[in-house]
C-alpha cells in the first residue's frame, strides 16, 4: 500500500467514528428546527414552579445542534414541569447545523451569555445544566473558569468526555503522521480539544474534576464507542454520582447517540439528578414512566 494511503487510515478512522454521533442527528432539517419555540422549549415566558425552580439549560454534543439533539429528552422534561433552554454554540463559518466544532473555552464563553440570558429571563438566580458528549464536559471549563459556578446548582453529564478520548486508541495514531493533529486542530478545534491528554484538557482537570458548590451526575453506558474508555467519563470529587446505565438495566444496549436522544433509562436518571429529593428507582421498567 501506497504510504499516503496508509496515512489516511486514522484519519478517516477518526472521522468515521464521529459519524456516530453525526447519522442520528443529520435527518432534522431547518424546518425542525424553527418549530423548537413552539414545541414546549425554549419559551421564555416560562417561570419555574416551586417544585421545579430552577430552568434546566441542555448543551448539545459535537456535530449536533439545539434541536436534534433534544428531541427526545426537552419533552420529557417540559411534560414534567420543567422550563428547559437549549443554545448551539461552536458554529464554524459555512457549515450549518452541525456545531460543537469550534475551540471549546470559546463555546464556553457562549455558555455563559446563554445562561445569563435565562436567569434573567426566568428570574431565577441558578440554572441546572443537562449536556451530551462534549456539552457534558465544556460546561465544566464555564463552571470552573468563567464564573459559572455562582449560576449553576447542578450539571448533569451524558456520555460526557470528561477526560477525553481514545476512539479505541486511534488518537494515539496520529502522533505518527507528521501535520494530522495541526489539521485537525485548525478544521475542527473541538475533536482537537477533546482527544485525551490534550491542552485543553490538562487545564481543565488539573487540581480536580469538580468545584465547590455544584452537583455533579455522570450517565455513561459501557457500550460507548466514541468516548473510550468509558470509564474516563467518570468523574472523582466529593458530590459526584456516577452512574453506569448497565447497572441499572443490564440489557440496556444503548451506545454513545442513543444514551442522549432516546434512552429512557437515562432521562429517567436525569430527572433523579435534577430532583434528588423527589428521585425514585431506575430500572428496566423506568421507561414506562
Amino acid at each position: 500500500m501506497l504510504p499516503w494511503k496508509r496515512m489516511l487510515r486514522p484519519l478517516a478512522a477518526l472521522l468515521l467514528t464521529a459519524t456516530v454521533v453525526i447519522v442520528p442527528t443529520a435527518s432534522a432539517t431547518a424546518a425542525t428546527e424553527a418549530t423548537a419555540p413552539t414545541s414546549g422549549w425554549n419559551n421564555y415566558s416560562c417561570k419555574p414552579s416551586t417544585a421545579h425552580p430552577r430552568p434546566v439549560v441542555l448543551v448539545h454534543g459535537t456535530f449536533a445542534n439545539s434541536v436534534d439533539n433534544w428531541l427526545g429528552l426537552a419533552p420529557y422534561l417540559v411534560n414534567r414541569g420543567y422550563c428547559v433552554y437549549s443554545l448551539d454554540y461552536g458554529q464554524l463559518p459555512g457549515v450549518p447545523l452541525f456545531n460543537g466544532l469550534g475551540p471549546i473555552d470559546k463555546s464556553a464563553e457562549q455558555l455563559q451569555v446563554f445562561v445569563d440570558k435565562v436567569l434573567a429571563a426566568t428570574g431565577s438566580t441558578k440554572a441546572d445544566l443537562v449536556g451530551h458528549s462534549q456539552g457534558g464536559m465544556m460546561p465544566r471549563y464555564y463552571l470552573k473558569f468563567l464564573g459559572g459556578a455562582a449560576k449553576v446548582n447542578a450539571l448533569v453529564g451524558i456520555a460526557p468526555d470528561n477526560h477525553g478520548t481514545t476512539l479505541n486508541g486511534l488518537t494515539n495514531l496520529l502522533a505518527y503522521f507528521p501535520g494530522a493533529e495541526d489539521l485537525l486542530s485548525t478544521a475542527t478545534p473541538a475533536l482537537a480539544d477533546q482527544i485525551a491528554g490534550s491542552a485543553f484538557l490538562t487545564k481543565l482537570n488539573a487540581g480536580g474534576d469538580t468545584v465547590a458548590g455544584v452537583h455533579y451526575t455522570v450517565i455513561a453506558t459501557k457500550y460507548d464507542e466514541v468516548v473510550t474508555p468509558y470509564r474516563s467519563q467518570f468523574l472523582t470529587g466529593s458530590d459526584v454520582h456516577n452512574v453506569l446505565l448497565q447497572d441499572l438495566c443490564a440489557v440496556d444496549l444503548s451506545e454513545h447517540a442513543a444514551i442522549g436522544l432516546l434512552d429512557r433509562i437515562a432521562f429517567h436518571e436525569v430527572a433523579n439528578a435534577l430532583d434528588p429529593a423527589h428521585a425514585t428507582a431506575t430500572t428496566c421498567l423506568s421507561v414506562l414512566g
